[in-house]
């Protein structure tokens, strides 16, 4: 538990303080390049951001279930407890998971709109039964609810310059880039779970259909086909980036950087998938240890920066610790 983190935020009651912390232990474990960047935002912030991992990732899990002990009707039933139990703290503040305490609680604390957890859950729900996405538009459908509320959800957090309005198409970006990035990382492990989240038309203009990625996943043998497929859906995820790179400067000065810092750590993420020249189905990229920690360490030196310029006081955070960590 980060007492101070805690403190700062005004979250008293100990077992208030427990279902954040636990929280955050989900952020550090599974998380981890959110994580790092989220240790350069104020301190008082970070335990919504915290709650707001945490939850999404106890939902992901429970539709995921890696070691398949639950077969899909459970999980449904799972998920939907989940979402009577998150109903219940929304209303009331409360919840029975300490995930769900902790999200209803910063929902109130900084107003987020209820209906952008009922969207975020509608797709977890669809995990149980689609597999595969025939179109980009398709796909987009998902992730407004897996990955763009999840933007939504931060703004109130983080704080704008500007009319919550305006920032929030690049926010719902930002939040769409980080899930593609994921999606293309994660393709070889997503196929072991039956599921391929890159768009069957995207794939299909290369010549590239879910038994030649099973082929290539089962054997270890790369196809150029494949490669050129992944390259095509590299192209498109850094458009996506483009588009949600605005909204950085839209957000509060103190935390524009930590923002800035997960943007530049998750597109590295591509970086180091092209370098490694796309055998995302083979094996999982990962950034360099030294871009990770000079990424840090430049959040760092614009967040004191920021908190010199706006008269803040000029504490030093807790990242760069957390640079040489490996990244998720």
């Amino acid at each position: 538990m980060n007492r101070r983190e805690l403190d700062a935020a005004g979250i008293t009651g100990p077992a208030l303080r427990a279902a954040y912390a636990r929280c955050r232990r989900l952020n550090a474990q599974h998380g981890r390049t959110y994580f790092l960047a989220t240790r350069l935002l104020p301190v008082e912030r970070r335990p919504a951001v915290h709650a707001l991992y945490g939850f999404a990732r106890w939902a992901d899990d429970i539709v995921d279930d890696l070691d398949r002990r639950q077969p899909p009707a459970e999980r449904d039933r799972l998920l939907r407890l989940l979402e009577s139990d998150l109903a219940d703290g929304l209303r009331t503040g409360g919840g029975d998971e300490p995930v769900v305490r902790a999200v209803a609680d910063t929902a109130g604390r900084y107003a987020i709109d209820h209906g952008l957890f009922a969207d975020f859950l509608a797709s977890m729900r669809s995990d149980l039964t689609v597999t595969d996405y025939p179109t980009y538009e398709d796909l987009r459908g998902y992730m407004h609810g897996s990955a763009a509320v999840i933007g939504l959800q931060m703004l109130p957090v983080l704080g704008t310059v500007v009319d919550r309005e305006v920032a929030a198409p690049h926010a719902a970006a930002l939040g769409v880039a980080f899930q593609l990035t994921n999606f293309l990382r994660d393709v070889g492990e997503d196929l072991d779970r039956g599921r391929v989240y890159l768009p069957a038309d995207l794939l299909a203009a290369h010549g590239v259909q879910r038994p030649l990625l099973e082929w290539s996943r089962r054997t270890g043998r790369h196809d150029p086909r494949v490669r050129a497929a992944f390259a095509e859906a590299d192209t498109m995820i850094r458009a996506v980036y483009r588009e949600a790179e605005p909204g950085i400067a839209m957000l509060e000065p103190r935390v524009g950087p930590c923002i800035r810092t997960a943007f530049v750590l998750y597109r590295g993420i591509l970086d180091a998938i092209a370098a490694d020249g796309y055998r995302v189905l083979h094996r999982r990229a990962v950034v360099p240890r030294r871009r990770r920690a000079v990424t840090a360490a430049g959040g760092l030196v614009r967040i004191l920066g920021a908190r010199m310029r706006t008269g803040r006081p000029v504490a030093v955070p807790d990242a760069a610790a957390g640079a040489e960590g490996s990244l998720r």
